[in-house]
């Protein structure tokens, strides 16, 4: 483990012993991160407010930013999810096995179900649900077809090339 590693209000994150967080990665108050998971350089998860809970063997791309909302809702990501770089997760559920692009925003309450994908660049609004075995993308996001074969195998691979790189730096 690595990053700064901050309390809020006396809350420290847990983070498994086999997670990899990067140097530069910044990780503040109730954020809990499972086992071979992987937090790149630069992303900053807030659990200041509400909680942040990221699953096993999911993998944070570098610069992504994951946030709460007081009283609403937490930010809640499951196992074996890839978050591309520089993505925006606010107060917001992404269920195991899905696949978030490079600069995609998801807002508040909304909920990327579990094999979904949302291209790179997409803006979710807030309490949207993309549905399993759909590619969402645009400004705002909508359907743009059903994913593929292809698109459904590649997910175990991303998130398992992210392990194994995580694992070189460790």
């Amino acid at each position: 483990m690595s990053g700064l590693i901050l309390p809020y209000k006396g809350i420290l994150p847990k983070i498994h012993e086999s997670a990899f967080v990067a140097p530069n990665a910044c990780i503040a108050g109730d954020v809990v991160i499972g086992e071979d998971s992987n937090i790149w350089f630069g992303v900053n998860m807030r659990g200041d407010v509400h909680e942040i809970r990221i699953g096993k063997r999911t993998n944070i791309q570098d610069g992504s930013v994951l946030h709460v909302t007081r009283g609403v809702s937490g930010c809640y990501v499951g196992d074996g999810v890839t978050v591309g770089h520089m993505a925006l997760l606010h107060a917001c559920t992404i269920e195991d096995n899905a696949f978030i692009g490079m600069g995609a925003i998801v807002l508040d309450e909304a909920v990327v179900e579990n094999g979904a994908m949302v291209a790179a660049g997409a803006v979710v609004t807030p309490k949207k649900r993309v549905p399993k075995g759909e590619l969402w993308a645009g400004n705002p996001a909508r359907k743009m077809r059903d994913l593929t074969q292809a698109d459904i195998d590649f997910f175990p691979v991303s998130a398992d090339n992210y392990v194994k790189l995580s694992k070189e730096y460790l």
